[in-house]
């Protein structure tokens, strides 16, 4: 929704989209203050590191695969992470995922494939930007569910600092008039200061697959938002993907809560 509100490059709107989401961070760690931030940033060693490089990593993949590929591909990729997170969580911590999780994961990528349609016109150079991304966002979802001692809101912003820091030269951030800076300052606050903290802070609570999962709720969520602001109506493909991948998410939670495998 806030990426059609402005017209810009899209490093230029990552590069403002992740100070402001820094911004709002600190904000939000000072409006619940959060005491000794500097002593947890020094203490919080390679596992608090390696998410924050992780997160900042899967943000600007994502920008430079839909510059080398098509949204459908970016789509269809990202909908592996849910498996990636579950393998990844095994390999390191042997957590074995629910049937319900596995079957799950496998109808959303089929909602998402359907949503996105089957044809390839992408690059090899954008698909495994894109394949970085969903890695590196499934490695941060891992990393955040099992060390629980990396200070969250402080590692989030520093994500966001990075990526931010990490497009800034690759845009022209300077360039922007008043009115798309209002929008982005709201992009990288609803976006990073509300949402980033809430999806890690999920994360420590739920099995990585689980996590993902729910993720994957992006595909059918983001076109009911172009919907609802602009009024531009979903295809037949759309709603019928999107359909199944709320089917499958709410049939892993139900399944969850009944204590079914």
């Amino acid at each position: 929704m806030f990426t059609r509100l402005v017209a810009l490059d899209s490093w230029t709107m990552a590069a403002w989209r992740g100070l402001f989401g820094a911004a709002g961070l600190v904000l939000v760690m000072v409006l619940m203050r959060e005491r000794d931030v500097w002593g947890s940033l020094e203490r919080m060693g390679w596992r608090g590191w390696l998410f924050v490089v992780q997160s900042a990593l899967g943000m600007s993949f994502y920008l430079a695969a839909l510059r080398h590929t098509t949204v459908a591909s970016v789509a269809v990729i990202y909908a592996t992470t849910p498996l990636l997170a579950a393998s990844l969580s095994w390999f390191f911590f042997r957590e074995r995922p629910a049937r319900s999780a596995l079957l799950g994961t496998g109808l959303a990528m089929l909602g998402v494939a359907i949503m996105m349609g089957f044809s390839h016109q992408g690059a090899v150079l954008g698909d495994l930007l894109a394949f970085g991304m969903a890695f590196s966002m499934a490695m941060a979802t891992v990393v955040a569910r099992n060390f629980q001692d990396i200070p969250i809101l402080a590692t989030s912003a520093l994500s966001s600092l990075l990526c931010g820091l990490l497009c800034w030269p690759l845009g022209t951030p300077l360039a922007v008039g008043t009115r798309d800076l209002g929008v982005l300052a709201a992009f990288g606050i609803v976006n990073f200061a509300i949402g980033l903290p809430l999806f890690t802070f999920g994360a420590r609570l739920l099995p990585a697959i689980e996590t993902a999962l729910i993720g994957a709720l992006d595909a059918p969520l983001a076109p009911l938002w172009v919907w609802l602001v602009f009024g531009e109506t979903p295809s037949a493909a759309t709603l019928l993907g999107g359909a199944l991948v709320l089917f499958a998410v709410a049939m892993h939670l139900i399944a969850g809560r009944l204590g079914g495998r």
